[in-house]
């Protein structure tokens, strides 16, 4: 093993390089709900793969597809199997992130999903983003150092090209496993500076930075976390509209990808 210090940091520069030299063959979608899948899938015509790949006895559900230059797997965690609910938090996308990169070692990986909006930041109903920051807002760990982990701030794949390509806006994401906001998570939501809120971002980009897999994460706003209406029924009225608009700028962001390498995005 090199010594760190000038070698290593070399070495590592050099890593960085090839995969950012190297064309995008091979992705991994992953997606919390069912709701937010199925228009993608159609969309690029994957097809559910029987043999998934993962441990016998887990819900979760892999297709497949060729589309243009690209060997798409959508990716997401099925029903739980004791309440048939999507499988949806922060757990369930750790584990199937971890099991996709396992079993299928994808040059990159897009999370994309629905979040709550706040319109103080911008946000608006069916309003898509790519997002550039992901941190947590519910790990409270008031011991130093032990703060910063908690909040596990990491940055998405840096897309300046993309963006000007799309019509779609930026915003950072935090990430924790309730659908309100308690007054504890709206304070670390502030401090995390986020225009998103959703519940499974930060597991992921965690995961992806572990095994240094570059990600994007792309979120249709369903609710907007700082307006009058309850979430619950915010979220339920909207998600089929917004899942359309995800499906839509999902598309288009495969379709910029075709081709490139990451140092082009």
């Amino acid at each position: 093993m090199a010594p760190h210090g000038e070698g290593s940091d070399a070495s590592e520069e050099a890593m960085v390089a090839q995969v950012e030299g190297r064309r995008i063959s091979t992705i991994v979608i992953i997606i919390a709900m069912q709701a937010e899948a199925l228009p993608v899938v159609n969309k690029l015509q994957l097809k559910e793969e029987p043999d998934s790949g993962f441990p016998k006895g887990v819900p979760w559900v892999r297709y497949h597809g060729v589309y243009k230059d690209l060997h798409i797997h959508l990716v997401w965690p099925g029903k739980d199997l004791t309440l048939g609910v999507d499988g949806i938090g922060t757990i369930s996308a750790a584990l199937v992130t971890y099991a996709a990169i396992q079993a299928l070692q994808p040059d990159l990986i897009i999370n994309a999903g629905t979040a709550g909006g706040f319109k103080a930041k911008g946000a608006g109903i069916g309003d898509v983003f790519l997002a550039s920051d992901i941190a947590f807002h519910d790990r409270r760990i008031p011991i130093p150092v032990f703060d910063l982990y908690g909040v596990g701030q990491r940055q998405a794949c840096s897309t300046p090209n993309l963006l000007k390509e799309v019509n779609l806006k930026v915003g950072k994401l935090s990430t924790g496993d309730s659908l309100d906001m308690s007054p504890h998570d709206e304070t670390a939501i502030i401090a995390n500076d986020a225009t998103l809120k959703d519940m499974e971002g930060a597991a992921i980009a965690y995961v992806a930075d572990l095994f240094k897999i570059p990600a994007i994460f792309i979120k249709a706003v369903t609710d907007i976390v700082d307006g009058d209406k309850p979430t619950p029924e915010e979220f339920l009225q909207n998600l089929a509209a917004a899942t359309v608009a995800l499906g839509q700028a999902v598309i288009q962001v495969i379709d910029f990808i075709n081709g490139k390498c990451l140092s082009e995005f």
